[in-house]
């Protein structure tokens, strides 16, 4: 059973660019001293061993002071969304490949300046020698990174923006829920336990789960006839030598390759946790709705967030992930959320901070009237239930957005058309 981060190496990228950068470095000069380059390349680097020195000083010590800048920019960003958002969008910034890549570029061009610096050889009593295709690509990788870093500028200014944060979290949410509940995924299918004794396997150390190998599972199950029934799914917390999984059966798969097939970590994360991504939504509208932020726009928009995935999950079956053999037995069992519990933690804390705000409480009607129409038989229940928590009428048409909702003056005609229709309704 691994520990994982759940978030992954913010510096892996940048460690790879460094090591690619210093063999290059080596590469290249060992190639200028192999070809005469001076006769051939009129356009690279023409000066003496003192000159590309200088150069390369210059770039070794202007690319610290840019590298410890995009640094610097970057944790002010991580402090800024934390404080003003929530902990758990952190994550974002620290697995954008942009920003990784800037680090990566900047340390690059360090890296790779240093070690050609020590190949340009040229004193009184040694021959000169300088690596004029080297110094020439540390030249273009000083343009590169300059051309990066305004780049940097521009992505990071955009990315603190409220509706870039929320709209990147519900983008990354649905791309989860399209793989963990297709439209065409149909209902859970029925199978059989396998009869025996059951073993219960606990886990060794505290942790969040964040990913189960259900192929790794699936395959212990079906070598020694069991079934591997897990207690906790995606998202919760195990505590250290609480149960994490039971084996029914006979046969006795080994505790430490069926504790390795689930991924535990410090936090949740975006690899198979749905509800994750509603967390993270429901947090950021929570922080808007504070008095000391609010910000109801801000809500507003992660409301509408969460109304398109729930829009979603009503119109699909939502079961637990199952694994079956050949012959009908169940392998693998992995529990999961209900649609109703995805509805609960999606709306009602929203609810219960939004007090007496107009905007946002019709928001959530809107939400809810539309989710109910678009229901599944299965899931109709959940959803009349949380209409009648918010004060929704359940024979009611779907509200509409006030004009007032958009930024709009309401329109006089508009209106007078709406109370004939509903009249005419009426009559």
């Amino acid at each position: 059973m691994a520990l994982g981060s759940g978030v992954g190496s913010f510096w892996a990228l940048p460690s790879a660019c460094a090591l690619l950068a210093g063999a290059l470095g080596l590469g290249l000069s060992a190639l200028d001293a192999s070809l005469d380059t001076s006769d051939r390349w009129p356009l690279l680097f023409a000066g003496g061993p003192e000159g590309a020195r200088s150069l390369l000083a210059a770039i070794i010590t202007s690319m610290i002071s840019f590298t410890g800048l995009v640094f610097s920019i970057t944790i002010v960003v991580l402090q800024l969304t934390s404080s003003q958002f929530s902990p758990r969008v952190l994550r974002t910034f620290l697995t954008d490949r942009f920003n990784q890549l800037t680090l990566g570029v900047f340390v690059a061009t360090f890296v790779y300046a240093l070690v050609v610096l020590r190949s340009v050889r040229g004193t009184s009593q040694v021959d000169p020698f300088v690596p004029q295709l080297a110094v020439t690509v540390a030249f273009g990788f000083v343009l590169a990174s300059v051309g990066l870093f305004l780049a940097y500028i521009h992505h990071i200014a955009q990315s603190i923006r409220a509706a870039s944060i929320i709209a990147h979290i519900g983008a990354e949410t649905r791309a989860l829920l399209e793989r963990r509940h297709p439209q065409d995924g149909g209902s859970a299918v029925p199978g059989v336990v396998k009869r025996g004794p059951a073993q219960r396997v606990t886990a060794a150390q505290p942790g969040v789960v964040q990913r189960i190998d259900e192929e790794a599972l699936g395959e212990l199950a079906a070598e020694h006839d069991v079934t591997v029934q897990l207690l906790r799914s995606a998202g919760e917390f195990v505590a250290a030598g609480a149960p994490l999984l039971d084996v029914h059966g006979h046969g006795q798969p080994p505790t430490d390759q069926l504790r390795a097939a689930v991924l535990l970590g410090r936090e949740r994360s975006m690899d198979e946790d749905v509800g994750f991504g509603l967390r993270q939504l429901v947090d950021i509208a929570e922080r808007a709705l504070s008095p000391g932020v609010n910000d109801p726009t801000t809500a507003v928009q992660a409301i509408d967030q969460l109304h398109d995935l729930l829009r979603r999950l009503v119109t699909r079956s939502i079961g637990p992930r199952r694994r079956m053999g050949e012959d009908g037995r169940i392998l693998v069992d992995v529990p999961g959320p209900a649609f109703e519990d995805y509805l609960e933690l999606a709306l009602d804390e929203i609810g219960h901070w939004a007090g007496d705000d107009q905007r946002v409480r019709r928001r959530l009607g809107v939400l809810l009237q539309d989710v109910h129409h678009a229901a599944r038989d299965e899931h109709r229940s959940a959803v009349d239930r949380a209409l009648i928590r918010h004060g929704q009428d359940l024979s009611a048409a779907p509200v509409e957005p006030e004009a007032s909702d958009i930024g709009l003056r309401p329109d006089r005609s508009s209106q007078e058309a709406r109370r004939a229709q509903q009249g005419g309704c009426e009559g």
